[in-house]
């Protein structure tokens, strides 16, 4: 399987899944589901646009790379506190769905920003100057070798 596809397919199950995890906190009254939440929709039609359009670009990998930063911080933040099933979600139903969303955000999270990472790594540092149709024919250099 292609490193870009790996990536795609990884990047689109962490917005998936965070997607999943807002829902169910929406849901479950611990987000109040208002106009607040809108931030949250303008970053995720970020990232879904830097994994879908932009993708084997720079500014795509660095678009993944911090939209997956952010996934795998969801967990992290969540073990924090009072532990994935302590405080107010100890007590409601459907516990099991919304610690298995928060563990398969951030493994799919991290696995993106290992990817996305290395994706970066693997471009070119600079940019030709100028575009490749555009580029100047270069004369044949003729060498000499001594003969007449």
């Amino acid at each position: 399987m292609k490193h870009n596809l790996r990536l795609t397919i990884a990047s689109l199950l962490s917005i998936l899944f965070l997607t999943f995890h807002l829902t169910d906190d929406i849901v479950r009254g611990f987000e109040n589901g208002g106009v607040k939440n809108i931030t949250g929709v303008l970053i995720l039609v970020v990232w879904l646009y830097g994994t879908l359009v932009l993708a084997e670009r720079r500014s795509g990998y660095v678009i993944i790379l911090l939209g997956s930063l952010l996934g795998s911080g969801v967990p992290v933040v969540h073990m924090m506190g009072s532990g994935l099933v302590g405080g107010r979600i100890a007590n409601s139903s459907g516990v099991f769905f919304w610690v298995w969303t928060l563990i398969a955000l951030g493994v799919t999270a991290l696995f993106s920003v290992i990817l996305s990472v290395r994706g970066l790594w693997s471009l070119p540092w600079r940019r030709p100057l100028q575009p490749k149709g555009l580029q100047k024919q270069q004369a044949p250099t003729s060498q000499t070798s001594g003969m007449p």
